[in-house]
């Protein structure tokens, strides 16, 4: 049996329905064990995310919505992924060992199966490389993976691949981690009912409607609890929590702050925050007036109130930001003092950029939570310092695209990933997706030394020197970070609470049970 969950079926009507919602819902919770609790097995875990239509699939090279990256990992799996801190995990790779240059790592396999029961080879790893690489497709890892000279790699054994690769490179941990990098078996193009080495294997699937997984009991790091896993659609958050109330899922995803307020202290619905899992702040052009004025840049940051930002904006779930990302991340820079308010030092920043009146549009749009009110609020702010900063609400379908190149100043915000590609991807002189347009060749030198150091101590050493460079002059203004909102019901057990976004433990349902 599936279920689609729309807002029309949700809020229709309904005794059982109005009766739920009239009685009030849930407590905070950290997704744990609870008091004695132990594993469970049996069941099925009904979970509701946001979908991306009829045309879905699960070819996991393709994923890129939550929902799509929860059932790619639920089917398939990858060579390594994030831990809690980004700090790059074992998965499917054992050990992965470089020689001295760094310019070829071998990995060693573990030992593991597909759904078929055929074992996971260093073929179906090359051949699953190959095909995200391939020029003639749009596959997400495809940049993190053009590292990789596929045509020098080699199948040592069944068991070990060696990966040649451009340049010396000693954070190859990244590239096996990185978002979409599954393993399919060799010459898989059919993913109607895909075979891959994940905890589950696929029973039902109908795109923008629902999935169905049942547990693959051969699975090499334990079968999972649940008998079966059902994914269903409820694109708008309103339907998903209506949904729980209701008893129609087990598992809301992606609700806001205003919900998980409004349930706190219930117990009809447990929320789960998962913190860190998001970046919020505004990007400022350090490349074009008025922000290649230094000055101007840290009255922007001495003028921010962050602790208003975090309870106006995101209803208090979340911490104060620091201008950096990767807060609690592997070679965060937790030495540098947080930057606090200071009005007078802000106003005559201001005065000495000879800026006082200027007026300064901030784009915006409603493409994430938040993002309206945020520049709103940081224009309120800078009032105070004799700004005028006007929110410009920008077409939301093409709001990435167009601030990214357009614009001076932009509302903007990230996911969890880790700190050297953040830095590779968006703060390098040849980076693509360079919001800020920070380009500075010494900066892109310590990157080199980080990236080429054998020596953990000194790539420690490089990360810190660039993230001492930006908290001092770069064009991210970090005023937040949001923590990660799940709904569920009060029986289920083992959602993790330490997982930011897009990491290993989020979204990851073969450890979950039901009381």
């Amino acid at each position: 049996m599936s279920i689609h969950l729309s807002r029309r079926t949700l809020l229709g009507g309904g005794a059982a329905l109005a009766t739920a919602l009239l009685t009030g819902c849930g407590g905070d919770s950290t997704g744990g064990p609870g008091a004695g609790d132990t594993p469970r097995r049996g069941g099925r875990l009904r979970v509701a995310f946001a979908g991306g239509g009829a045309t879905e699939t699960l070819d996991p090279h393709l994923a890129n919505l939550f929902n799509e990256a929860s059932r790619a990992k639920a089917i398939f799996d990858k060579l390594a992924d994030y831990g809690p801190d980004v700090s790059i995990q074992p998965r499917l790779a054992l050990s992965w060992e470089p020689n001295a240059d760094l310019t070829r790592w071998r990995v060693a396999l573990r030992e593991a199966t597909f759904h078929d029961g055929r074992p996971v080879r260093a073929a179906d790893v090359l051949a699953s490389y190959a095909r995200i690489v391939d020029p003639d497709r749009a596959f997400r890892a495809r940049a993190s993976l053009a590292l990789i000279d596929l045509r020098a790699s080699r199948a040592v054994d069944d068991r070990t691949v060696e990966f040649a690769l451009n340049r010396p490179f000693a954070e190859f941990g990244n590239v096996l981690a990185a978002f979409g990098a599954y393993i399919v078996p060799e010459g898989t193009e059919s993913f109607d009912r895909p075979i891959g080495s994940g905890p589950f294997t696929v029973s039902s699937f109908t795109p923008g409607r629902s999935l169905l997984l049942a547990r693959y009991p051969d699975y090499w790091e334990g079968a999972a609890h649940l008998d079966e896993l059902e994914y269903v659609i409820a694109n708008e958050e309103s339907a998903r929590i209506n949904a729980l109330l209701g008893g129609q899922v087990d598992y809301a995803h992606d609700v806001s702050p205003t919900t998980a307020r409004t349930h706190t202290g219930n117990d009809r619905v447990a929320i789960t925050r998962m913190p860190n899992s998001n970046l919020l702040g505004f990007t400022m052009k350090v490349d074009r007036p008025p922000f290649d004025n230094r000055d101007l840049r840290e009255a922007m940051f001495l003028l921010t109130d962050r602790e208003q930002l975090v309870e106006t904006v995101l209803s208090g779930t979340g911490q104060v930001g620091n201008d950096l990302f990767g807060k609690g991340f592997q070679y965060y820079a937790d030495d540098i003092p947080q930057r606090t308010r200071d009005l007078d030092r802000a106003r005559a920043l201001v005065d000495r950029a000879g800026a006082r009146g200027l007026r300064i549009p901030l784009d915006t749009a409603p493409v994430a939570a938040g993002f309206v009110e945020a520049a709103s609020v940081f224009a309120d702010q800078a009032r105070q310092v004799g700004l005028t900063v006007e929110p410009v609400q920008r077409n939301k379908d093409t709001y990435w695209r167009d601030v990214l190149d357009g614009g001076v100043m932009a509302t903007f915000r990230s996911g969890a990933m880790p700190i050297e590609t953040h830095i590779s991807q968006r703060l390098l002189t040849t980076s693509t997706t360079n919001a800020t347009r920070w380009t500075r060749p010494e900066f892109d030198a310590l990157y080199g030394t980080a990236v080429s150091t054998p020596d953990e101590a000194g790539r420690r050493r490089a990360y810190g020197d660039m993230q001492r460079m930006l908290h001092a002059e770069g064009g991210l203004l970090v005023w937040g970070f949001a923590d990660f909102l799940v709904a569920t019901s009060p029986q289920v057990r083992g959602v993790s609470a330490e997982a930011p976004a897009n990491t290993l433990d989020w979204a990851r349902f073969d450890k979950v049970w039901l009381a």
